[in-house]
C-alpha cells in the first residue's frame, strides 16, 4: 500500500511538472503581454512594469523562477489586481466554488443513483421510461441554457429563488442544479446499466432462490456491486463539475474561482491564469487518487496495491 501511494504521488508530481511547463510556455506564446491592453499606458511605464515583474528576464530565467515559486506554493502577484497575489485570489474565491461544487456533486450522486436504481428495478415500465427521459434531457440540454431557463422560471417568473449572486443557501440552489444536471444524467444511465447486469447475475438469482428478502438482496448485494462503475466515474465527475463551474459562476455572478479564471483570461492576467490552472490540476489529480482508494474500500476484492506491497 505504501509503495502504491508513493508511486501514485510520483505520477502526480510528474504530471504537475508537465502541466506547469506547458501552461507557462503557452502563456509566453500568447500574443501581446499582460499590459498590452492598457492603451493609455505610456511605453516607459510599461517597460518599468515589465522590469518590476521580471518579464524582461530571459525566458529560461522566468521559467526557472516560476518553478521555484510553484514548489513553494507561491503563484506570484496578479498583474491586474494591485497589491493582491494569486494566492490571495484563490483563497478568497475558492470557498464559493467548493460549496457550489459540493452541492452539485451531492445532487448528481444522490439523484443519479436513485434514478438509475428505479429504472433498473422498473425495467421497461413507467419508472424506467421516466428516469431515462430525465437522463436524456439532462445530457441533451447544455448547462448554460438550463441555467438561463432556471433563472427565468424560478427567479423572474415565480420569484421563488434569487436570480444571481451568492449571499445565502438559496442563492446556491439554481446554480447547483444547473451544474449537476449533466453528470446526474450520466450517473443515472450508468447506474441503470450496471444494476441490470447485476440483477441478472447468477448470485442474485441464487440469493432470491434461497428465499432472502428482496429488499435485502437489492440493497445489500445488488446496489453495492452495481455502484462500482459510478465510483470510477467520480474522477471525471469532479472534472465536469469544476470545468462546468466556469460558465455557471459567470452566469450567476458567483465570485468563485471559475469566475476569476474567466475574468483573468479577459484581463490577460497571466499569473492568475497559470495559478488557477495549476490549482485545478492539483485538485483533479488528488481527487483521482482518492477515487482509486475509495474503489478498494467499496469492494474489498479490488486491491490498489501490488503483490509485493503490504
Amino acid at each position: 500500500m505504501a509503495r502504491y501511494l508513493l508511486k501514485r504521488l510520483g505520477f502526480i508530481l510528474v504530471s504537475l511538472f508537465f502541466i506547469v511547463t506547458i501552461t507557462f510556455f503557452l502563456m509566453q506564446a500568447a500574443p501581446g503581454g499582460p499590459f498590452a491592453s492598457e492603451r493609455k499606458l505610456p511605453p516607459v511605464i510599461e517597460q518599468q512594469m515589465n522590469e518590476q515583474y521580471g518579464l524582461n528576464d530571459p525566458l529560461y530565467q522566468q521559467y526557472f523562477d516560476y518553478l521555484v515559486n510553484i514548489v513553494q506554493w507561491d503563484f506570484g502577484p496578479s498583474f491586474k489586481y494591485v497589491g493582491q497575489s494569486v494566492n490571495d485570489i484563490i483563497s478568497r474565491s475558492f470557498p464559493y466554488s467548493l460549496i457550489l461544487g459540493a452541492e452539485a456533486i451531492f445532487l448528481a450522486l444522490s439523484i443519479g443513483i436513485l434514478l438509475g436504481v428505479i429504472a433498473a428495478l422498473k425495467h421497461n415500465k413507467f419508472g424506467d421510461y421516466f428516469a431515462m427521459v430525465i437522463a436524456v434531457l439532462g445530457i441533451s440540454v447544455p448547462s448554460f441554457i438550463l441555467a438561463s431557463v432556471l433563472q427565468y422560471v424560478f427567479a423572474v417568473k415565480l420569484e421563488m429563488l434569487p436570480v444571481a449572486r451568492f449571499e445565502s443557501f438559496a442563492h446556491t440552489i439554481l446554480p447547483a442544479i444547473a451544474l449537476a444536471t449533466t453528470p446526474l444524467a450520466f450517473i443515472a444511465r450508468l447506474m441503470r446499466s450496471s444494476m441490470l447486469d447485476v440483477l441478472n447475475s447468477d448470485y442474485i438469482k441464487t440469493a432470491k432462490a434461497k428465499g432472502l428478502n428482496e429488499r435485502i438482496v437489492t440493497y445489500r448485494h445488488a446496489i453495492r456491486n452495481a455502484i462500482l462503475p459510478v465510483v470510477s466515474y467520480l474522477g471525471p465527475l469532479v472534472v465536469a463539475i469544476l470545468t462546468g463551474s466556469f460558465v455557471i459562476e459567470k452566469i450567476f455572478a458567483i465570485p468563485g474561482l471559475g469566475n476569476e479564471f474567466v475574468v483573468s483570461v479577459t484581463n490577460r492576467d497571466y499569473t492568475v491564469i497559470m495559478g488557477t490552472t495549476v490549482f485545478f490540476s492539483v485538485l483533479l489529480l488528488v481527487s483521482i487518487l482518492i477515487v482509486d482508494l475509495i474503489y478498494g474500500l467499496v469492494d474489498p476484492r479490488i486491491k490498489v496495491a501490488g503483490k509485493g506491497d503490504k
